[in-house]
């Protein structure tokens, strides 16, 4: 499927794209708020778009999928969210959406879902995975032994920086910043970006 992503946390969309590739979906744009979105549905009109209904500043994602189902009704859409976040499910699937998606799916999920929703199906399911609870480390009280540059990464990354942001605020290079990422990922037992976000706001190893 033609994809256009809609998330304020940047970071997530750019971890999930390539991933979501891997898979036969293409992404089209990402975007971060729901005017942008709604600018990359009009002018690309994509086989769905993929948005968390929840923005910053009160911005109301809600409002951008009650006007791509008026302005183009040919892109399905699909919400992919926290299900914490997500307290009004029954208006959400009133609207018309194809789908309900808990981030804390793996993408190989996410993946199958989206060929659901080509072949005419609708997903609606937020339960966590077996892969995302196995892949998380259990604490135990225990800590996870992050170095404070790992710890401050991670923060960037719930904040939803992308990576030149976060080599350019942290005054380091690019592949320093690789390393250490890669060092957060193994540590936590997360194989992604975006698994690392979900688990670090699961178990609000972030302020």
């Amino acid at each position: 499927m033609r994809l256009v992503l809609c998330d304020d946390n940047l970071i997530l969309s750019e971890a999930l794209a390539p991933a979501l590739g891997a898979r036969g979906h293409q992404v089209e744009a990402i975007t971060t708020s729901p005017a942008a979105c709604l600018s990359a549905v009009t002018a690309l009109k994509p086989d769905a778009c993929l948005l968390d209904p929840h923005f910053r500043y009160g911005q109301d994602g809600l409002d951008a999928v009650r006007t791509i189902k008026l302005r183009q009704p040919a892109t399905a859409v699909v919400i992919l969210t926290s299900t914490s976040g997500l307290s009004a499910t029954g208006e959400v699937k009133n609207l018309g959406v194809a789908g309900i998606l808990d981030k804390d799916q793996n993408v190989a999920q996410i993946a199958n879902a989206l060929d659901v929703i080509a072949s005419g199906g609708v997903v609606f399911g937020s339960a966590l995975s077996r892969y995302a609870r196995a892949a998380a480390p259990q604490r135990g009280g225990r800590l996870y032994e992050l170095t404070p540059r790992e710890n401050e990464v991670l923060r960037r990354i719930v904040a939803g920086q992308g990576t030149v942001q976060m080599a350019n605020e942290m005054n380091i290079a690019a592949s320093t910043l690789r390393t250490y990422v890669k060092n957060l990922l193994s540590k936590l037992g997360t194989n992604s970006r975006l698994q690392a976000a979900a688990l670090a706001a699961r178990e609000g190893l972030v302020a």
